[in-house]
């Protein structure tokens, strides 16, 4: 399949034992079923991609004029998808709407990345968001916790831009490179990859094969 990618949520983790009896910490995540909803050709568009939408058992309640419209543009009778998702493809490749994906495509041993929205820890100090040290717990030191200097008070007489302190940490989107898979169930759509993804469980991922790495 050229399109290199797939749509999946996040289940949980757990461990499976390899074949010489080491216990492998692995992420199961539910993958596709997906369909591609829409060819983008570099001539019309100005590039070249799929966009892909995510079978999912709920189905969409409330749609849109506009989401209704642009899935009746498939012609295949697909009822509208909550999640969308584009994969760049190659302008040659013969990618015909309505395709479906799924984790046929990946074998165990092959090498993916997994992109996804980090989960998010609220308001937290520097210790905590950028692993600062801190100051001495004892001695009525009064500096637990605390940033330290920011700044010089004569010059520049100003906080500087990028300066690490606290503020909200969490839910920002993170790719995972070189993740082994380790499983693969078609029949229940699953990927058993080995490592930890980002997110907790049920959120929305993105897994492609690696781009520059081949089979472990």
């Amino acid at each position: 399949m050229p399109v290199e990618g797939i749509i999946g949520r996040k289940i949980g983790m757990t461990q499976v034992y390899a074949a010489d009896g080491r216990a492998l910490p692995v992420t199961v995540i539910t993958a596709g079923p997906c369909v591609v909803v829409q060819r983008k050709l570099k001539a019309k568009d100005g590039y070249s991609a799929v966009q892909v939408g995510l079978v999912e058992e709920r189905k969409v309640k409330r749609v849109t004029k506009a989401q209704k419209g642009h899935f009746d543009k498939t012609g295949k009778g697909q009822p509208p998808c909550r999640v969308l998702r584009e994969f760049p493809v190659a302008d040659g490749e013969e990618i015909n709407v309505g395709d479906k994906l799924s984790v046929a495509q990946f074998a165990p041993g092959d090498v993916i990345q997994v992109m996804g929205i980090s989960k998010g820890k609220g308001f937290q100090g520097v210790v905590k968001r950028h692993h600062f040290r801190g100051g001495a717990a004892t001695h009525g030191s009064m500096f637990h916790r605390a940033p330290g200097s920011i700044g010089s008070s004569a010059f520049p007489s100003r906080v500087l831009k990028g300066m690490r302190g606290a503020g909200h940490m969490g839910q920002d989107q993170v790719t995972v490179r070189n993740l082994t898979i380790v499983q693969v169930d078609a029949e229940k759509n699953t990927l058993a990859v080995k490592g930890a993804v980002p997110g907790g469980g049920g959120s929305l991922l993105v897994i492609r094969k690696a781009q520059k790495a081949g089979k472990k």
